[in-house]
């Protein structure tokens, strides 16, 4: 689906109206954003979906659509590629998620070992909690297409750069 149709059905649900007195823009340009983009009449405007996805493919930083996510109440999780189904890395794959979970146990065992939990314990806790989200929806995801290889090329916490330590 592209954004200008997204945002036309988004329209649907909310007054345009109202989104451009909440957001302080013209009914027009609102409108706008809902229709197809035309590079013949180079006139128009971009909508915010597109500049989103322009500053995403420029800085190629996940960060933006965890932001985006957060706000909306959810988390990111990217989706894992796929190739051939070679279910030969299920035991090491499982075995990696439930070294992620007693990662975050052992992290949030000991920030709450003082009957407290630092800012800085906090956001260790999320750091560990949102790799196991990961590990885990990639295991999801082999799980259902048979496909364990993109474990084995790819191991979890190391394709996303992260590190082990908590």
């Amino acid at each position: 689906m592209q954004s200008h149709e997204i945002l036309r059905e988004v329209f649907q649900q909310c007054s345009p109206k109202q989104v451009a007195a909440e957001m302080g823009l013209s009914l027009s340009m609102i409108y706008k954003w809902a229709e197809p983009p035309d590079p013949q009449a180079g006139s128009g405007s971009t909508n915010p979906l597109d500049r989103v996805e322009a500053l995403l493919q420029c800085t190629n930083d996940k960060r933006l659509v965890q932001w985006i996510c957060e706000r909306a109440g959810g988390f990111f999780i990217l989706n894992p590629k796929m190739n051939h189904a070679h279910p030969d890395y299920l035991i090491p794959a499982t075995n990696e998620i439930v070294q992620e979970f007693a990662d975050l146990l052992a992290v949030i065992a000991s920030a709450a070992a003082d009957n407290q939990i630092t800012e800085k314990e906090a956001e260790q806790i999320r750091r560990r909690w949102e790799e196991l989200k990961s590990v885990t929806e990639t295991f999801v995801a082999c799980s259902e297409l048979g496909n364990f290889r993109v474990l084995k090329e790819n191991p979890p916490g190391v394709s996303r750069g992260a590190t082990r330590s908590a």
